[in-house]
């Protein structure tokens, strides 16, 4: 997706090998015309998919699964990352490790927010390890549906998120794929 690899190039800061900071498009301050475009192309590179529901986790994801939830016309449902008084009902709960705070949360889904027998698109903003991804996974099958597809907005193909992925037999579509970081610049694929 070129708006996409461009806003990377332009605006994307190489804080380490490891991290690339995007928060001025996609996870602190987020560019509308930019989620639109995302949502239409994860439209797009599922519509054969016939999906019931897209399964993000929060925050960072939730802006491009409303964009595409808007497209598609489906409900999108996000994981939390902690439970809160109001959470007092059955839940479909995962480990998931996150890369760049370095802690292991359980994430949780209410049941009545991901019913069985669905055909549900999980998004998420970045796929470095693969541990969001294969979480959310695990709460889809926990629920009785089918996972119909991964999209990621942008991969880190050198920290082998995509393996993991592909490895349990899950379509996945990068919109960006990133070689590596070299001398503080993005290499795309």
């Amino acid at each position: 997706m070129q708006l996409l690899k461009e806003k990377i190039l332009s605006e994307g800061i190489v804080l380490n090998d490891r991290i690339l900071k995007v928060d001025s498009f996609l996870n602190h301050q987020i560019d509308p015309d930019l989620m639109l475009e995302i949502g239409k192309e994860f439209a797009r590179r599922f519509a054969e998919q016939k999906i019931d529901r897209i399964l993000t986790i929060e925050a960072s994801g939730i802006a491009v699964a409303l964009a595409t939830g808007f497209i598609l016309h489906v409900p999108v449902v996000f994981a939390k990352k902690s439970a809160s008084e109001i959470m007092n009902e059955e839940a479909y709960v995962a480990k998931v490790h996150s890369f760049t705070k370095k802690i292991t949360s359980n994430v949780s889904v209410l049941r009545k927010f991901l019913p069985a027998g669905e055909k549900v698109l999980i998004l998420d903003d970045f796929l470095a390890h693969g541990e969001a991804a294969v979480g959310l996974a695990s709460l889809v099958e926990q629920a009785g549906s089918t996972v119909v597809g991964i999209g990621i907005v942008i991969e880190k193909q050198f920290q082998g998120g995509a393996e993991k992925i592909n490895v349990k037999g899950y379509n996945l579509e990068s919109l960006a794929r990133i070689k590596a970081f070299e001398n503080g610049r993005v290499i795309l694929d």
